[in-house]
């Protein structure tokens, strides 16, 4: 059976592994993906990667759903890093920063859903499309995990807040 796949498709599989991976240890590791961290920086370096070889890749043969996805995740992680440093933000700049970040990283997983379940197992594809019922259930679950994850990421970093605000304050 010949690859479904062309070069530059397997080149951003492969690229698009690097943030799965670098941005699911900084979730386990410390809560978020930190950009100042290795992993911050493995992240937001490889899911450039990723969005930019994703732009010649078209089963459409132009701009598609997947083009500005690639274009909403560089917004989103460019506000990211921009509300860590905007002191009119005040205390949102923590929520702000770990939401854009968070928000990439669900971006990243839909079109993975959506091409996982359209070419596997590859002698009888789970999906058809996006469309399918198998792929819509899926996406709705990845959101739901999402706005779970949000939640609890928004709880530690109030909580941090919190802490640090009782503690002594040396002289």
């Amino acid at each position: 059976m010949a690859n479904p796949l062309s070069t530059l498709g397997i080149i951003h599989t492969v690229i698009s592994l690097a943030p799965f991976v670098a941005g699911l240890y900084g979730f386990a590791r410390y809560g978020a993906i930190v950009p100042g961290t290795r992993s911050g920086k493995l992240y937001l370096a490889a899911i450039i990667l990723a969005v930019l070889t994703s732009a010649g890749l078209s089963s459409t043969g132009g701009f598609n759903a997947g083009h500005a996805l690639g274009i909403v995740t560089l917004l989103a992680i460019g506000g990211s890093l921009a509300a860590q440093r905007l002191e009119f933000f005040g205390r949102l700049r923590p929520y702000l920063a770990t939401l854009g970040l968070s928000f990439s990283y669900f971006l990243l997983i839909v079109p993975a859903i959506a091409e996982t379940l359209k070419r596997l197992p590859a002698s009888q594809p789970l999906a058809s499309g996006p469309e399918s019922p198998i792929v819509q259930t899926t996406l709705l679950a990845w959101l739901v995990i999402f706005l779970a994850g949000l939640s609890v990421q928004a709880y530690l970093i109030h909580r941090r807040a919190v802490v640090g605000a009782r503690a002594p304050r040396s002289r």
